[in-house]
């Protein structure tokens, strides 16, 4: 109920700025506050339930648009960051990119840092490494594996259902909870 009373109208006026049709709009913050009564025992972290919230009225807004107008293209407002987008998970998943590429083994180290940090294409480093292009693509595909692997064995990230990062946190006892990456 307390979350009906602070976040109603708010997300009213949200979904109204990107959805014309009054009736969608009141369908639109219905099915949120649907999911948000059905999950909101799954958030951990009370601190980002806003973020979470307009989240969750993004995502419905996008099915909105999906379902509806299939023809048409989204808004480019929809695609936007706004106000609301919580950075701070990224931010954090940045920081640890680079103590965690350090500890891979040397050839995928180089491999990443040469192409995910510095920019240079697989084809350049192809021939920085005097190696085939296949080979190369190989290795630095076999590089980010395992630099997932480490994100993975240190952090719990969750991502909603596009694939969009939305909270890191480290997982208790693991070997690296103190170590480079940091993340909370």
């Amino acid at each position: 109920m307390q979350l009906w009373t602070e976040f109603h109208r708010p997300l009213l006026h949200f979904v109204a700025k990107r959805v014309r049709n009054q009736v969608d709009v009141d369908d639109i913050v219905q099915t949120v506050f649907m999911k948000i009564h059905l999950h909101v025992n799954d958030i951990q972290d009370g601190q980002k339930i806003k973020q979470w919230i307009y989240r969750i009225t993004r995502n419905c807004i996008v099915d909105y648009y999906r379902k509806e107008k299939s023809t048409q293209p989204l808004p480019d407002h929809l695609l936007v960051m706004d106000e609301y987008e919580d950075e701070d998970a990224l931010q954090e998943l940045a920081a640890c990119i680079r103590p965690m590429i350090q500890q891979l083994p040397a050839k995928y180290r180089e491999a990443l840092e040469l192409t995910e940090l510095n920019g240079m294409s697989q084809k350049q480093l192809s021939e920085h490494l005097h190696l085939s292009f296949s080979g190369t693509k190989s290795r630095v595909q076999r590089g980010r594996e395992k630099l997932k692997d480490l994100f993975l064995a240190c952090c719990r990230i969750e991502a909603d259902r596009y694939g969009n990062i939305i909270d890191v946190q480290a997982i208790r006892n693991s070997k690296c909870e103190a170590g480079p990456c940091g993340c909370q």
